[in-house]
C-alpha cells in the first residue's frame, strides 16, 4: 500500500483540510503530521487552542491512517523518516515565501522518487470566515496579552519590531521572510514612545499623553494579532501609573516597560550629555509595587528598564537595581546600553544569569546592531527590540521623494523605489 502524507498547522478543520484528506485517500494510506507549537509560531501564527487539542482534531478525522508530530516547517525529518510515495498540499505553496518548503520537498522525493501532489486551495465564504475568526480570536485581550509569557517559554529569542501605527503594525503581522531554508517573522511588536511622538511630530519628552498613546494601540490591535510590548518611559508618579497598567491589561497589552528616571524625559541614546537623573532605588521599587498591586491578572507583566549603563553608573550599580527590582516583583529587566559594541551588555547578562535563571532579560540592541539573536540569547536574553527602525528607514525614504517631487515637478523619478498601491492594500483585510 502506498503512502501519502500532509502536515496541517490549524486550530479549526474546515473544508479545505477534508478536501486534501479525500484527495490523498485516492492514492494510499494517509498519515498527517501536526506542526508543533514552537514551529507553528515560526511558520503561520500562534495557535489558539492546546496541542494535544490540534493532535485529536486530526486523529478523529475520517481517512486518517496515523498522526504523526512534525517539529519542523521544513519537512526532512518526516519525509526521512516515513519515505512517503507522495506529499499532498494546497497549491498555495506554490509562491511566495511557502514555496521555499514546496522546494525543500521536492528536493527530498527526488532521491527516491516520490511525488509532490498540488491540490487547488480551497477557497469559500465559509474556509473565508473560519480563518476571520480565528484571527479575530487572537486578536482579543484575554487571548494576546498571555501570549508573550507563553513565546518566552517556547522561542529562543523573542523578536519584536516597532510599530507606530496600524499600517506599521500590519508589516510586523505579515512579514515572513525565507532564510536559509526555514521560514522566520517577528514575534511581538513593541510601541515605542519615541516613534509613536515623532509620528505625531511631537519631541520625545513625554509630551504625548496616556489617551493619545492609547489610542495609537488601538489602532494597531484592531487589525494585528501579535502580542504587545508598551514602552511606558518613567510610567510617571506611581499613582498614575497603576491606572496606566490597568488600562494596558484591560486592551490586551502583554508588557510595559518603565525606565528608572525622574524629571523632564530625554532620549536615553543621549546619555551624559543632557541632564537626566536616575531614579532612587526605594522610590522605583515602590513604583513597581503598586503596579504589580493594581494587576488583576497574572498574564501582564511590569518590566524594569535599568539606566545606570547609559548614565555611567557603573555596573555593581546596574546589577544592585536588578536585583532590587526583581525582589520588588518586577517581572523582567531591560538593560540599556548606548556604547558601539556589546560587551556591558554581555557582562551584564551573564552576571545575571548567575543568580536568575528564569527572569526575562530584554536588550534593545540599537547602538551595537551587528551583534545577532543568537548572540543574544546565548548570554540569557529573551527579547531583542528593534525599537525605532521602521521609523528611522521610512523617513528618509520618504524625504527623497519629496525632495524629488520639488525638483523634477513631477513624480516619474521617484516611481521606480514606490511600491504599488496595489500592493499596500493587499496588506489590508477587508472584512
Amino acid at each position: 500500500m502506498k503512502t501519502v502524507y500532509t502536515c496541517f498547522c490549524t486550530d479549526v478543520i474546515h473544508e479545505g483540510h477534508l478536501n486534501i484528506i479525500r484527495e490523498a485517500e485516492k492514492y494510499g494510506e494517509v498519515i498527517v503530521g501536526v506542526l508543533s507549537d514552537e514551529a507553528m509560531i515560526r511558520f503561520n501564527r500562534f495557535p489558539t487552542v492546546g496541542f494535544e487539542e490540534r493532535l485529536d482534531l486530526v486523529r478523529n478525522l475520517n481517512g486518517v491512517k496515523r498522526v504523526v508530530i512534525q517539529e519542523d516547517i521544513m519537512y526532512d525529518r518526516m519525509v526521512n523518516e516515513l519515505r512517503p510515495d507522495y506529499v499532498i498540499h494546497g497549491d498555495n505553496w506554490s509562491d511566495g515565501p511557502m514555496k521555499a518548503i514546496r522546494d525543500n520537498v521536492e528536493m527530498l522525493l527526488s532521491q527516491y522518487g516520490g511525488q509532490i501532489i498540488d491540490v487547488p486551495y480551497t477557497y469559500s465564504e465559509n474556509v473565508s470566515r473560519i480563518d476571520a475568526r480565528v484571527r479575530e480570536k487572537l486578536a482579543m485581550p484575554e487571548y494576546r496579552r498571555k501570549r508573550l509569557r507563553q513565546l518566552i517559554k517556547i522561542c529562543p529569542v523573542v523578536k519584536t519590531l516597532e510599530v507606530h501605527s496600524g499600517l506599521t503594525g500590519l508589516i510586523a503581522e505579515k512579514t515572513v521572510v525565507e532564510h536559509d531554508g526555514g521560514l522566520d517573522q517577528f514575534d511581538a511588536m513593541w510601541i515605542s514612545s519615541l516613534c509613536d511622538s515623532t509620528a505625531k511630530g511631537k519631541p520625545d519628552i513625554e509630551l504625548v499623553d496616556m489617551t493619545s498613546r492609547f489610542r495609537t494601540i488601538d489602532d494597531i490591535m484592531e487589525v494585528t494579532t501579535k502580542p504587545v510590548i508598551f514602552d511606558g518611559d518613567t510610567g510617571g508618579l506611581a499613582e498614575h501609573f497603576v491606572y496606566t497598567v490597568r488600562s494596558l491589561e484591560r486592551m490586551g497589552v502583554s508588557a510595559v516597560i518603565i525606565e528608572d528616571k525622574v524629571g523632564l524625559k530625554r532620549n536615553s541614546l543621549f546619555g551624559t550629555e543632557v541632564s537626566q537623573t536616575q531614579d532612587s532605588i526605594e522610590h522605583f521599587c515602590d513604583k513597581i509595587q503598586m503596579g504589580k498591586r493594581a494587576q488583576l491578572t497574572d498574564d501582564f507583566m511590569i518590566i524594569a528598564r535599568i539606566e545606570s549603563l547609559i548614565l555611567e553608573q557603573g555596573m555593581d550599580d546596574a546589577l544592585l537595581r536588578a536585583r532590587a527590582y526583581v525582589r520588588a516583583g518586577a517581572d523582567g529587566i531591560m538593560i540599556h546600553s548606548r556604547k558601539k559594541e556589546p560587551d556591558e551588555i554581555f557582562e551584564f547578562c551573564d552576571r545575571f544569569r548567575k543568580e536568575y535563571d528564569n527572569v526575562p532579560l530584554v536588550v534593545v540592541p540599537t547602538s551595537f546592531s551587528q551583534v545577532t539573536e543568537k548572540e543574544l540569547g546565548s548570554h540569557g536574553v529573551n527579547i531583542v527590540i528593534y525599537a525605532n527602525q521602521l521609523t528611522r528607514s521610512a523617513f528618509p525614504a520618504m524625504e527623497r521623494t519629496a525632495k524629488d517631487i520639488l525638483k523634477y515637478h513631477r513624480a516619474q523619478e521617484a516611481e521606480e523605489r514606490l511600491m504599488p498601491i496595489k500592493q499596500i492594500l493587499t496588506l489590508i483585510d477587508e472584512l
